[in-house]
């Protein structure tokens, strides 16, 4: 019982303690808040007011007063150029740049943030030359990497190849795969300008930074065609299947117009029947199947669909059969049936797509660099539905 007093005694104790300490919290919160300059209180205010012009002035003319702000000025820009405002973002960071009492390390930091703001809008040439002065600095591994970026969107390959080598050198990761793809752009532009001895030096370079380099591999059959050697570029081809199984199909209509071209078509039908075998793919089934309906007619064409759709279900096989069948079709059934393929075949065209795996970007035709993400060989070489039915 005792007890139970003492208690309830020190109930008033500690209730006063909480008291004080709480006026002493407020008290110091006053006084800090107190030595805040005015000029912050009233950018937020505009900033909530969807003020962001004002906002902005209001920042600046703390930070002449006041050069401790500059980190809010950082945080300030980067809030800008995340929300797409890359002019308000670009102003800021400059005004931090104009100050000529701004310390070296905030100085460098303003000029990086800028480059990003630069690049963010589009300005790639400013961007450039903002990151260029950077290479030397702490920021040197994210510079050169948002040149790297710069060089390729203007499509620089040149340039992309030295600076990708610069980070390599770097110790910042290795770029050989990508180093090989900016050679296969320049080769491809070449043999476009009907070079093709050049081309093939460029080519012999993209092997050099990476041996498995399938479109390198094709872009060679691709140089030896265009120099009328159709028996090298078939060698050349076939060896794709050596890299990757898949990646037959990018080379399957390649292959069958060399094997006809030398006469030889027969041997190029059974060539890609034999690859279709190894590795199911709707690509390749389309070329495999005009060349069987070609060479021996409807009812082999039928019966190889037929096959490879018990092997493989999909939409886009079953369009292959419907195409088939309607060729051999009674004339009293064909509307039917025609009907029937037409709406499976509109369906099949949602389907028949490629499909990033970095970001998820779907196309009709195969990219070797992504134009959602712009990352290389992303693709895979199957189309989603395949995909699908393997997973």
């Amino acid at each position: 019982m005792e007890f139970e007093t003492w208690w309830l005694a020190a109930v008033p104790i500690f209730f006063a303690l909480g008291w004080i300490a709480a006026r002493i919290d407020i008290k110091q919160l006053l006084s800090e808040s107190r030595t805040l300059p005015r000029g912050y209180f009233k950018g937020l205010n505009f900033l909530l007011n969807e003020q962001p012009d004002k906002a902005i002035d209001a920042f600046i003319e703390i930070l002449k007063l006041d050069p401790e702000t500059v980190e809010l000025h950082f945080a300030l820009g980067n809030l800008f150029r995340r929300r797409g405002e890359t002019e308000r973002a670009i102003r800021v960071h400059q005004n931090l740049l104009a100050r000529p009492d701004l310390p070296q390390e905030h100085m460098v930091h303003a000029q990086f943030e800028l480059g990003q703001d630069y690049l963010k809008a589009g300005l790639l040439d400013r961007a450039e030359e903002t990151f260029n002065k950077l290479v030397d600095t702490q920021y040197s591994a994210q510079a050169r990497r948002a040149l790297l970026e710069i060089y390729q969107r203007e499509k620089e390959w040149q340039r992309a190849i030295e600076a990708a080598s610069a980070l390599q050198e770097s110790g910042a990761g290795g770029r050989q795969r990508e180093i090989a793809q900016f050679y296969c752009e320049m080769a491809q532009d070449e043999l476009v300008h009907t070079h093709p001895e050049v081309a093939m030096e460029l080519l012999e370079k993209s092997l050099a930074s990476d041996r498995k380099s399938v479109r390198a591999m094709i872009l060679i059959g691709d140089v030896y065609q265009a120099r009328g050697d159709t028996e090298n570029a078939l060698l050349t081809w076939r060896r794709v299947e050596q890299q990757s199984v898949p990646h037959v199909a990018l080379v399957a209509q390649r292959l069958m117009d060399g094997y006809r071209a030398v006469g030889r078509a027969q041997e190029g039908a059974n060539l890609l029947k034999a690859y279709l075998a190894e590795a199911s793919s709707i690509d390749l089934l389309e070329v495999v199947f005009q060349a069987v309906l070609d060479l021996d007619g409807v009812e082999a064409a039928n019966q190889l669909v037929s096959a490879e759709l018990r092997r493989t279900p999909t939409l886009l096989g079953l369009d292959k059969l419907l195409e088939a069948r309607l060729m051999e079709a009674r004339p009293e059934i064909r509307p039917e049936l025609s009907l029937v393929k037409n709406l499976v075949h509109g369906y099949t065209q949602k389907l028949a797509r490629y499909q990033c795996s970095q970001c998820g970007f779907k196309a009709r035709q195969y990219y070797w660099q992504c134009p959602g993400c712009s990352q290389w060989e992303s693709y895979p070489p199957r189309r989603t539905e395949e995909l699908n039915v393997m997973n």
